[in-house]
């Protein structure tokens, strides 16, 4: 830590290195001469000075030299670059001022109160003479110069110092690129002191024959070798020598590298060794240190600037994209897309580096297009950087020439993965007579070994993946051995089989259904359905593929690219000489489900799903027959045809009697379950409901998933509304908590839609607005993230209807016209009813009579199949009552029809608002004795529920009605 003092009041100066600042007179001195420094620049030094060794926020700093005005980041960042420029801050080793990533600044170097400028050491040694040695020994080293800026590395700067004092030997080991070179520099600077300026850097690099390591490095050490020996006359001179050896790009010099620094660390105990390689030397004494990526920030939604400047990654990418003349400041907007490089990149800092430097002419979006191009890797850097790091290109050229060609060829096979790749899948790709598995390993062992691939592990086990950079280099060069497409077959293929299987293990246990187990494959799968699908591909193994795996994206919730693979598989079907109705049948299943959820309920839908069942019965394939039918049970709920829904839950019965499994029987018990509840007759709803869940014990964590949904799901809140529609209001509660805490245990964004859509408004008709209000919100945010346009058209429905009964009428009104008209545009019907009468109670609530008639008539068709059509008869009757010149007989009649309708259905709670409704009326019109019997008579009939908002209102209107 640096030595610290107290803070420094106006009458005192501050003495640090060369440097004399008088904070009172406003005035800093370098060995006694005036230093011109602006007045920004000086506030920041003498508040850095004040708190030196202690870290100063970007915010403290900003509101210490800027006070009342507001500033960009950048403002500070640029002062704090010329403070830098005037004291010499990195020159020669000296640090004074340490940026502290996403927390601030740090003044580092000594300080103290004195009048003086402290004196540097005398820096000198004798040269030595060991035999045949040297004639000189300079006092100090040169040392390359630093950064001035080094973007993610300070904590690992440290960390290796202090490993290279305890530990003698240590190699920093990556990839090209990663930024070896620069820590080891950092690291130098940082031990010169500790070894009193002994501390030595050879490069490596340029060196092609390894006999003549001892000369090169005796010549960069300054002595003169006259021996024949010329590495043990090296070895004696730096016996009794504390100093610190630097040894930079090792990799294509590893075993003589090696055997020096084992005889080095044998012979001079005081002598140390800092190296960079790209793969480890492999010396006894060596110690390994992996120089990690630079952070780059998840793959995560609605990303914001400040949350991705945290990263080290994208803070050197905004560096360099600014210090090329970019004029770029990173915005909310393009900051998914400076992570989304990064990570393309691996988070290497030459790569960062070199695709920051794009953005100038071509932005940030056109930067991100460009990764994708081969391109890329012949994109320039800096013109003083080593010819080997001036293009991606030519630094991976440099690895590959030091692969001997056994795994040059592994390397250029590798490259048809995207992303990770188990060693199982890599045999099956690579292999062939000359290569088998055993090479394969070792090769892929080798490569590891040298930072051109990672060993990682992932939810599918253990496995490997190549640096994307890597990879496209290695499929340039797979291309240019005109062994692409016969590689990308073997990968095709390998992957059909893979998720054929798949789909065989998940048909054998249908309550876990077809989980995207492999995630790590889609990258793999992408690529292969690419080729497969393109004019030179193979067009017969691409259909089958296409068949295994668009479940695989449908279970993620990829809706968009299930629908875009199966409509690829069916017209590579069409174009395909040999019919294949099995194969049409299943891209016709996922289709459907892709279709219905990302592009609405069309007719298209439905015709996929007739032709699919027409297939399905020609197969005798009972399974597709039935996962059908809750396709089409599911499309009919949808579209608002209840009738049609239940009488596709009858047809499922053939389907499930044939299959004879539970889980068969589980789903047609709740489709008709679904059916009868929203056809009104919640007594046979509630049967079935539970007789499914009765059949199979579900493990936490899993579904029965038909056609895109958890049919469990659905059958709970059809259950738990029906509860609460029958008068078991506490019951009512308690299932809907359970279809919510199950279906977000699925992790699964359309069940926990279902859930929500369905388990939100219980809260509300209980009068527990608080509860629904959260819920509601989170099922808008949940369908906004995934992109379910429909269900957050509902949601928002769902909260207009909620302003509305909280009496916030003109702001619900607002929501549930605006998203009506979008439910009705995706012709999702399945429960306009609900909200027409939501917004015609709001209309009424602000005066607008007319629009009211007109929305609780277009929701009254008179029909009383409905789940809600007792509560659509009372509030049509409200709003007749509300109507100049309309009489009280025309409200009363339909009051009484809406009792009706509720006791034929065994709808109580429906009731007893109609019940209250009506006594309402009659108590107006001086029948307060018949209405309140009728009312005591409802409440009389309930057995639980009693703290509702429509149980609290029936009895405050009989107890008012009494005092009255």
């Amino acid at each position: 830590m640096p030595m610290t003092t107290a803070p420094a009041t106006p009458s005192d100066s501050v003495s640090f290195g060369p440097f004399q600042l008088f904070p009172s007179e406003r005035k800093l001195e370098r060995d006694g001469a005036s230093v011109d420094i602006g007045s920004r620049a000086l506030d920041i030094l003498i508040a850095l000075l004040e708190s030196a060794g202690r870290n100063v926020s970007n915010r403290e700093l900003v509101a210490r030299v800027w006070r009342d005005m507001v500033v960009e980041d950048s403002s500070l960042r640029v002062n704090i670059a010329m403070l830098r420029r005037i004291l010499g801050d990195g020159r020669d080793g000296t640090r004074y001022i340490a940026n502290i990533p996403g927390q601030g600044y740090c003044f580092v170097a000594t300080v103290a109160r004195a009048q003086g400028s402290a004196t540097a050491g005398d820096d000198s040694s004798n040269g030595g003479n060991g035999g045949n040695g040297s004639i000189r020994q300079p006092a100090a080293f040169p040392l390359p110069q630093q950064l001035q800026r080094m973007v993610g590395r300070d904590e690992q700067v440290a960390a290796l110092a202090q490993q290279v004092m305890t530990q003698r030997c240590v190699s920093i080991v990556g990839p090209g690129g990663m930024g070896k070179t620069t820590v080891a520099i950092a690291v130098a600077h940082t031990l010169r002191p500790d070894f009193d300026g002994q501390v030595c850097f050879f490069d490596l690099g340029a060196l092609a024959t390894p006999h003549l390591l001892a000369s090169t490095m005796a010549s960069t050490l300054a002595l003169i070798m006259t021996s024949a020996d010329p590495l043990q006359d090296l070895l004696t001179w730096l016996a009794d020598r504390k100093i610190l050896l630097v040894l930079d790009n090792c990799e294509h010099l590893v075993e003589v590298v090696a055997s020096f620094t084992e005889r080095l660390l044998q012979m001079a105990p005081q002598a140390c060794i800092l190296a960079t390689s790209r793969e480890p030397l492999r010396a006894e004494g060596e110690h390994v240190h992996r120089l990690a990526p630079l952070d780059s920030p998840p793959e995560t939604p609605a990303l914001s600037a400040e949350h991705a400047i945290a990263f080290p990654a994208v803070q050197l990418f905004v560096d360099r994209a600014t210090a090329n003349g970019a004029g770029f400041e990173l915005s909310d907007a393009d900051a998914p897309l400076v992570a989304e490089i990064c990570r393309k990149l691996d988070g290497i800092a030459l790569a960062i580096e070199l695709g920051a430097g794009r953005v100038a002419a071509f932005g940030v979006r056109g930067t991100a297009e460009l990764l994708d191009n081969r391109f890329r890797l012949s994109w320039h850097g800096r013109r003083t950087a080593l010819p080997r790091h001036q293009t991606l290109s030519a630094m991976l050229d440099w690895s590959y020439t030091l692969l001997p060609e056994a795994e040059r060829k592994v390397l250029r096979r590798l490259s048809t993965f995207v992303g990770h790749f188990s060693l199982e899948a890599a045999s099956r790709i690579v292999t062939d007579t000359d290569t088998d598995d055993m090479a394969v390993a070792a090769a892929i062992d080798s490569l590891v070994a040298k930072s051109l691939a990672s060993a990682e592990t992932g939810a599918a086990g253990p496995g490997y993946r190549l640096l994307e950079s890597a990879r496209i280099y290695a499929a340039e060069k797979l291309r240019l051995s005109g062994e692409t497409d016969s590689i990308a077959r073997r990968h095709a293929i390998w992957l059909t089989a893979r998720y054929t299987q798949a789909q065989a293990i998940a048909a054998l246990r249908p309550a876990h259904g077809l989980k995207p187990a492999y995630i790590e494959d889609l990258g793999n799968l992408r690529a292969a359905l690419a080729w497969s699908a393109a004019p030179s591909g193979d067009h017969a193994l691409g259909i089958r593929l296409c068949v295994a795996v668009t479940p695989v994206f449908l279970a993620g919730s990829l809706l968009e690219e299930c629908r875009r693979w199966s409509e690829t598989g069916l017209m590579l079907l069409a174009g395909d000489v040999a019919d294949d109705p099995a194969a049409e049948m299943a891209l016709l299943e996922t289709l459907a489900i892709a279709s219905m959820f990302t592009l609405g309920n069309s007719d298209a839908v439905q015709t996929a799903i007739e032709r699919g069942l027409l297939l399905a019965a020609q197969l005798g394939d009972a399974d597709y027959s039935l996962r059908l039918l809750a396709g089409l049970n599911i499309f009919q709920t949808r579209i608002g045809d209840f009738a049609g829904a239940l009488m596709v839950g009858q047809r499922s019965t053939a389907a499930a009697a044939a299959l004879d499994t539970p889980v068969a029987q589980a789903i047609s018990d709740w489709m008709l379950g679904v059916g009868f509840h929203l056809v009104g007759d919640q007594i046979r709803s509630q049967q079935y409901c539970r007789a499914g869940l009765a059949r199979i014990a579900v493990e936490s964590g899993h579904g029965i998933m038909y056609f895109g949904y958890d049919h469990r799901i659905r059958a709970l809140v059809a259950l738990a509304r029906g509860l609460w529609i029958t008068g078991s209001t506490d019951q009512a509660v308690n299932v809907a908590w359970q279809a919510i805490n199950d279906a977000e245990q699925l992790r699964h964004p359309i069940s926990m839609c279902i859930a929500l859509i369905y388990g939100a408004p219980i809260f509300t008709w209980n009068g527990a607005w608080d509860v629904a209000a959260v819920l509601i919100e989170r099922l808008i945010a949940h369908a906004e993230q995934h992109m379910l346009g429909p269900y957050h058209a509902v949601g928002k429905c769902l909260k207009g209807e909620l302003l509305v009964n909280r009496g916030e009428a003109a702001a619900g009104i607002v929501l549930l016209e605006e998203c009506l008209a979008t439910l009705h545009s995706e012709r999702h019907q399945v429960l306009t009813t609900v909200y027409r009468c939501a917004l015609a109670q709001g209309l009424v609530a602000v005066g607008r009579l007319d629009e009211a008639t007109a929305q609780i008539n277009r929701a009254a068709t008179g029909r009383t199949d409905l789940f809600d059509a007792a509560e659509i008869f009372r509030i049509q009757a409200e709003v007749q009552a509300r109507v100049p010149g309309a009489g009280p007989a025309q409200a009363e009649q339909a009051l009484r029809r809406a009792l009706d309708c509720a006791r034929s259905q065994s709808a109580l709670s429906w009731e007893l608002r109609a019940a209250t409704s009506l006594c309402r009326l009659l108590g107006a019109h001086g029948r307060q004795d018949e209405g309140r019997r009728l009312l005591h008579e409802v409440l009389g009939r309930f057995d639980e529920g009693f703290q509702t908002l429509d149980h609290i209102a029936a009895r405050d209107l009989l107890a008012c009605q009494q005092q009255g």
